[in-house]
């Protein structure tokens, strides 16, 4: 069988679909190999007429296992940190750059290995149709691999973090960082500084869309 190409996922993107029809027809997406080793696709959810998208990078371990998008420890940080900031979580449309949890096995555990290059630009399509489906008021990159994904291989949040930039993807697109490395942190400090970073810059999503 030949090897499928990114432009196979953009075949099986009907024009104007809705995020039910877009779910569906990724669940048989191939664009790449890692639909091989994953569980099952693990496409975006939340609200159909939701004003801010929140992009993470790829589902882990625990999303692969249930199909969701943000219901491992990241996904639970992210939810604390949402409810500081004022915002509904059931208001808002959390999805990924990658559809499919790429690992690694360590002993009996599967870690998170970083997706490459190839494997982003064969999910772009599915992103653009969720953005198109949505028309956001907000775009909320979480960490490196969101953000370049949609505003080039060039741009550094540790740069823009929580600056409101221009974008023809919505009106309002910030960068900040993923919950994920705050889980990371060295230390209980950090973590408690980094989280109070996050929330502020979820506080300015807060603000925006209420003037929006």
């Amino acid at each position: 069988m030949p090897k499928r190409t990114p432009k196979s996922a953009e075949l099986s993107i009907k024009v104007n679909a809705s995020l039910e029809e877009l779910k569906a027809a990724a669940k048989k997406c191939q664009a790449c190999d890692l639909w091989k080793h994953a569980t099952q696709t693990v496409f975006g959810e939340g609200l159909p007429n939701a004003k801010i998208i929140l992009i993470g990078e790829q589902p882990g371990n625990h999303e692969d296992l249930e199909g969701k998008p943000f219901v491992g420890p990241a996904g639970h940080l992210l939810d604390e940190a949402l409810a500081e900031a004022g915002i509904d979580r059931k208001k808002v449309y959390v999805t990924n750059a990658v559809k499919h949890f790429k690992w690694e096995p360590r002993g009996k555990r599967r870690i998170h290995k970083k997706p490459g290059a190839g494997e982003i630009a064969a999910c772009r399509p599915w992103l653009d149709a969720e953005i198109a489906a949505l028309h956001p008021k907000i775009i909320v990159c979480l960490g490196a691999t969101a953000a370049q994904a949609l505003l080039g291989s060039d741009f550094r949040v540790t740069q823009h973090r929580g600056e409101f930039l221009k974008s023809s993807l919505a009106p309002i697109v910030m960068a900040t960082i993923h919950p994920s490395s705050i889980l990371r942190a060295p230390d209980e400090q950090t973590r408690h500084t980094e989280m109070k970073r996050f929330i502020a810059d979820l506080k300015k999503i807060g603000q925006a869309v209420v003037s929006t």
